[in-house]
C-alpha cells in the first residue's frame, strides 16, 4: 500500500469501548425497562461508539451508488444484457430507480458514481470516477479484472468522496451498487479471501436457474485458477484486481475513507458485502465500524456477514442491490439515535423505576 490508501489504513481505530457503556447507561436511564427495545439499543451505542461520542442530534444520511461493467459476462451468468448498467445509471440520477424512492423516503442524499460503465451516461447528477479510460473490468475467466494501479486509484477515489462527505457534516455513509455481472465477481472475491468453495459463494442472481447458477460456479472456478487464487500469498488488493470489479473497489475506499473519519457505515447486499470484506482485510479495524443493513439470499452473503460478525438489521429477501436495502435501514438508524436524544428519562419525566 501506498498514498493515501496506506495513509487512511493507518487512521483506522476499533469503536470506543467506553462510549458504548456511557451510551448503554443513558438508555437504562430512559423511561422502559432496561434493553427493552432490543437491538434497536444495541444500534444505538454501535454508532456512538463508532463516532467515539454520543450523539446529540440525528446523523445526516448519504447513500453511495457505485456502477461499473464487467467483462464475465461473456460468460453467460446473467440473463440480463449489459447494456442495463448504464441504463440504470440514468435510472438512478432521474429518480426513477428503488434506491432513489427510498432515498427520498429516508431523507438521505444519493450519490450516483459511474466507476466504469460501458455505456457512459450524460444524465445529471453522475459523477465519473472513470480512471486511466477504464470502462469495464477484464473477463476474470481468461485473467485478471484490471491492473493493480487501476485498483489502487478507484479505491483511493473512493477514499477521497468519503471524506468529502465527512466533511459536508454526513454523519452515516450507507453503499450500494449496480452492475451487471457482479454477484459473479463478489462471489469470485469471496471464495477468494474467505476462502471458500465457489459452490458455497454462487447463488441465482438477478435470477440464473439451476443450471445458470452451474455455470456460474464453473466460471468462478476456472477465475481462481488463472487468477492463481487463493494459491499465493493473499494481497487484499491483487485478489481486488485480479478478480473484483471497478465498482467494488471505489467501494472498498469509500467504506475505508468513511470509517478513518469514524463515521460508520450502512452496507446494503452482497457486493457491498465483498468490497467489506477487502476493506476489512486491509484493515481489521475496520470492521468495528460496519452495519449490516439486510441479508441478501445470495449465499455467499451469509458467509460474509458470519466472517464481518455482523447480524442484519433487516432479513426481507431483499436481493436487488442498489443500496436499497441500506436505503430502508436507515429509518431505523435515524431511530436509535431519536431514542437517546428525544426520549425522556425517568427522572425528568417523573416516572417511578422499577
Amino acid at each position: 500500500m501506498t498514498g493515501r490508501l496506506e495513509e487512511t489504513v493507518l487512521r483506522i481505530r476499533p469503536p470506543d469501548e467506553e462510549i458504548w457503556r456511557r451510551t448503554a447507561r443513558l438508555l437504562d436511564a430512559k423511561t422502559k425497562p432496561p434493553g427493552s427495545l432490543g437491538r434497536l439499543e444495541d444500534l444505538t451505542c454501535r454508532l456512538a461508539s463508532i463516532r467515539g461520542e454520543v450523539p446529540s442530534s440525528r446523523l445526516a444520511p448519504a447513500i453511495v451508488v457505485a456502477a461499473a461493467d464487467h467483462g464475465v459476462v461473456d460468460e453467460g451468468v446473467s440473463p440480463y444484457p449489459q447494456e442495463v448498467t448504464g441504463q440504470m445509471l440514468a435510472n438512478f440520477a432521474s429518480g426513477g430507480a428503488a434506491v432513489s424512492v427510498l432515498a427520498k423516503e429516508a431523507g438521505a442524499r444519493l450519490v450516483v458514481v459511474d466507476a466504469g460503465v460501458l455505456s457512459p451516461t450524460l444524465a445529471d447528477g453522475v459523477r465519473s470516477e472513470i480512471v486511466d479510460g477504464v470502462r469495464g473490468t477484464g473477463n476474470i475467466a481468461v485473467g485478471p479484472a484490471m491492473t493493480v494501479p487501476v485498483g489502487v486509484v478507484l479505491v483511493e477515489r473512493g477514499i477521497a468522496l468519503a471524506h468529502d462527505l465527512a466533511d459536508d457534516g454526513i454523519g452515516v455513509v450507507a453503499v450500494g451498487d449496480m452492475g451487471i455481472g457482479n454477484t459473479t465477481v463478489a462471489s469470485a472475491l469471496c471464495a477468494a479471501l474467505l476462502p471458500a468453495d465457489p459452490a458455497h459463494t454462487c447463488g441465482p442472481g438477478t435470477g440464473l436457474d439451476e443450471a445458470g447458477v452451474a455455470r456460474k460456479v464453473d466460471v468462478v472456478r476456472r477465475a481462481l485458477v488463472e487468477n492463481d487464487l487463493p494459491g499465493r500469498s493473499i494481497d487484499p488488493i491483487a485478489v481486488l484486481a485480479s478478480v473484483g470489479g471497478l465498482e467494488i473497489a471505489f467501494l472498498t475506499g469509500v467504506i475505508l475513507g468513511a470509517v478513518s473519519r469514524r463515521v460508520p457505515v450502512l452496507l446494503d447486499g452482497f457486493v457491498t458485502g465483498a468490497a467489506a470484506l477487502v476493506a476489512s482485510a486491509l484493515s481489521p479495524h475496520a470492521t468495528g465500524s460496519l452495519v449490516a443493513a439486510t441479508r441478501s439470499p445470495e449465499p455467499g452473503h451469509a458467509l460474509v456477514l458470519q466472517r464481518l460478525g455482523l447480524e442484519p438489521l433487516l432479513d426481507i429477501g431483499l436481493r436487488l442491490g442498489e443500496g436499497s436495502g441500506a436505503a430502508l435501514a436507515l429509518p431505523l438508524v435515524r431511530s436509535a439515535v431519536a431514542i437517546l436524544t428525544d426520549m425522556a428519562t425517568f427522572e425528568a419525566a417523573g416516572v417511578s423505576r422499577g
